[in-house]
């Protein structure tokens, strides 16, 4: 089954005004999605997926990377969060390859290691435009709540595509499945946070030998 039409509507933003903003609207037979960001955010966010675990887990996205995201989407649930659970990627991730733009003056690199109770995980990225993701991430479980946990490398994988990352996910080791995909998402968020804050001592230049990224 279709989405139904969905009425023309203005596009979301974020709160306040300045910094490198970005929205994007997608809309397919299987999802509505619509959102916007604030690279130099404070890490606030309202976003509802019709997903209740993504949604916390994109809260976290937001918070650690003080990336302001408002996000709505609608998507065929009837069948599965599949198709929402990889569209929120791709959205956010043209999001945020829209809000860099040129790429001109940021850190470029970032990275974290995010411990929690039982769990380590290690995250690094480099925002390369040369899109990459090593995903070594495995879960005991199928299901975190209603969600399946293999939707979750799906989500990474759309993010780091359309976000042009190159992106390394590696969870050390860990019992509680919940534990181990948060850590994952916060330690995008903190690698984020670094690598896309404008560095003071090259502000107008591209990180990189080539002139361009």
């Amino acid at each position: 089954m279709n989405l139904p039409m969905a009425t023309t509507q203005p596009s979301l933003t974020t709160p306040g005004s300045g910094g490198r903003r970005a929205s994007v609207d997608r809309a397919t037979k299987e999802t509505r999605i619509s959102a916007a960001i604030n690279l130099d955010g404070t890490g606030q966010y309202d976003i509802k997926t019709g997903i209740g675990f993504l949604d916390h887990m994109l809260e976290q996205l937001s918070r650690h990377s003080l990336i302001d995201i408002t996000l709505r989407a609608e998507g065929d649930l009837h069948i599965d969060y599949h198709h929402t659970t990889e569209d929120t990627g791709i959205v956010l991730g043209e999001c945020l390859s829209k809000a860099l733009g040129d790429r001109k003056g940021i850190r470029r690199y970032g990275s974290a290691t995010i411990p929690m109770d039982e769990t380590l995980t290690q995250v690094a990225l480099d925002v390369s435009n040369r899109p990459y993701l090593i995903w070594k991430v495995n879960f005991t479980r199928d299901k975190l709540g209603t969600m399946d946990t293999e939707l979750f490398k799906e989500w990474f994988q759309a993010f780091a595509q359309l976000g042009g990352l190159t992106l390394h996910v590696w969870n050390q080791y860990g019992e509680n499945n919940h534990h181990i995909v948060e850590t994952c998402f916060k330690g995008i968020a903190r690698a984020l946070r670094v690598a896309v804050e404008i560095d003071p001592r090259q502000t107008t230049a591209v990180p990189s030998t080539k002139g361009v990224l």
